[in-house]
């Protein structure tokens, strides 16, 4: 190969180690670039996957007594049970929908200005849930909840786009972990407001509901005071100057690195332009990247971590928690899974990706075969309730700190500018279409396995642990096209492996 291709495809492995080692976290322009971009976007996920549990029986007394007053008749069990289904699982229905637009949506509007524009959604869908009960019209609380999971679906496929794109290289796994952060918070947010002491009572659902406004007027005062995403500025507008203004104002004045690294970016992707979803699957040059995304989003939602979720209620009354106590303990694991985001985001720069997420999946492996032990043999001994509670809070802390944070971050950063946005559609579909599955699935598998479901998800979180122990490589301080060539070498192998003539089997040059 000429000298000069050689360079053109070069990895950066030339970094500032001084630098990175005088600055251990990210500045405070970058921290509040984070709070803009996500108090307005996987915060509105988390809180309004939430704040919908607290009014359960509330809005189904609305929907009872408004068709009642509409047909003069008294709504069947089964209507009511649709109707209610549909209310709260046409949120994972916007969300397949928004993650499916949201990637395209960056490219035409930039990353800041989808997230801007996406706030409009939000603020539609908390006028709509508002006015439900005043004008007595159940339908528009079904609309509402629609339009809060679009707004979730684009927010969680851009804002950590617009996370990735600002962060230094040496702070891209804090920054990304923001994505978690601020589900996690916005679950325990959604989970303290609902209880009854705040707006839990009956009188103040459809308030509740509304909340979801407050995050989106938030970010649109914030936001624009902070760039646009520099690698979108150059990479994608060629405005020089504007990705100059933003490296500046994000990084401060120590930010040619960074420069360097968009500008060698820039370079190698010059001839080609941004990849629609289906393009992915024809390129052979993305295909372990392509499965690795593929793998990780499906396993987010069918790991285990519903379930958990779904026999707390019952893990708790066994220990002898109170009825009218369950939802403070409830909280209790909010709180614990927003703390293990935390402690994700201060361990990941310095334990990297790999160790985290497959760490993570191994201790959910230990914890399913404990949990259906304990769930099993739960009546042979009083020890034993809590011991099941034990688990719950370890499947917990075990998921935060690497399924449930470093997965958004890997999304990321397997793919370069061109080939992003796209990565980001089919991650997001196949995470939402794998939420709407499981949602609708685990009834069955609960009513056909009981406890011993979890001997499922062990199996998902081995076999999930071991790929990404064999395929992932690691990410940590690495550029984008240093880590696109690890992929790449790996292709050439396999690919001179499966001939036997030593050709390269790519698609493309990257």
């Amino acid at each position: 190969m000429a000298k000069e291709n050689m360079d053109e495809h070069e990895p950066l492995l030339i970094k500032d180690k001084h630098r990175k080692r005088a600055e251990k976290f990210p500045n405070k322009s970058l921290l509040l670039a984070m709070f803009a971009a996500c108090i307005g976007g996987t915060f509105q996920y988390g809180y309004n996957i939430s704040i919908i549990n607290a009014p359960t029986v509330y809005v189904q007394n609305f929907i009872n007594q408004t068709w009642t007053d509409r047909y003069h008749a008294d709504i069947s069990a089964e209507v009511l049970t649709l109707l209610w289904s549909t209310t709260v699982s046409i949120f994972t229905i916007g969300g397949f929908i928004g993650s499916s637009i949201g990637g395209t949506l960056s490219v035409k509007l930039g990353r800041k200005g989808t997230l801007l524009t996406n706030n409009v959604l939000a603020l539609m869908a908390a006028l709509l849930m508002g006015l439900s009960y005043p004008t007595g019209v159940f339908e528009l609380l079904i609309i509402g909840r629609l339009l809060t999971g679009l707004n979730a679906g684009i927010g969680l496929c851009v804002q950590p786009l617009y996370l990735g794109e600002i962060a230094p290289t040496q702070f891209r796994g804090f920054m990304g972990m923001g994505t978690s952060i601020f589900i996690t918070l916005g679950l325990l947010t959604g989970q303290v407001i609902g209880l009854k002491e705040l707006l839990g009572r009956e009188d103040f659902w459809p308030l509740l509901l509304s909340t979801t406004c407050i995050p989106a007027v938030l970010q649109l005062l914030i936001l624009p005071w902070f760039p646009e995403s520099p690698r979108y500025l150059l990479i994608d507008k060629g405005d020089d100057e504007g990705c100059k203004k933003a490296l500046k104002q994000l990084h401060g004045v120590n930010c040619d690195n960074e420069r360097e690294d968009i500008e060698k970016e820039r370079n190698n992707l010059a001839s080609f332009k941004a990849k629609k979803p289906w393009e992915l699957f024809g390129d052979r040059s993305l295909r372990w990247q392509l499965l690795t995304i593929l793998l990780l989003n499906a396993s987010q939602q069918l790991n285990g971590i519903n379930a958990i979720y779904f026999y707390t209620d019952y893990v708790f009354r066994q220990a002898g928690i109170p009825d009218d106590k369950i939802p403070y303990a409830a909280v209790g694991t909010g709180a614990c899974e927003c703390i293990t985001a935390l402690t994700c985001g201060l361990l990941i720069e310095s334990l990297g990706r790999k160790v985290l997420i497959t760490g993570g999946y191994t201790l959910m492996s230990i914890c399913c075969i404990l949990f259906t032990l304990t769930i099993t043999f739960q009546h042979a001994s009083p020890v034993l309730p809590y011991l099941s509670m034990m688990c719950i809070f370890a499947f917990i802390l075990s998921f935060g700190l690497g399924p449930g944070g470093v997965t958004n971050i890997l999304t990321m950063e397997l793919f370069t500018q061109t080939t992003r946005p796209a990565a980001y559609i089919v991650a997001g579909s196949v995470n939402w279409l794998s939420f709407f599955f499981i949602s609708m699935v685990f009834p069955f598998i609960v009513l056909g396995l009981q406890q011993y479901c979890f001997l499922v998800f062990l199996a998902i979180c081995s076999l999930v642990a071991v790929y990404i122990m064999l395929v992932v490589p690691e990410t940590k301080n690495k550029a984008f096209l240093e880590i696109q060539d690890e992929f790449r070498s790996a292709n050439n192998r396999k690919g001179r492996g499966a001939d036997g003539s030593g050709t390269t089997l790519l698609s493309t040059p990257i």
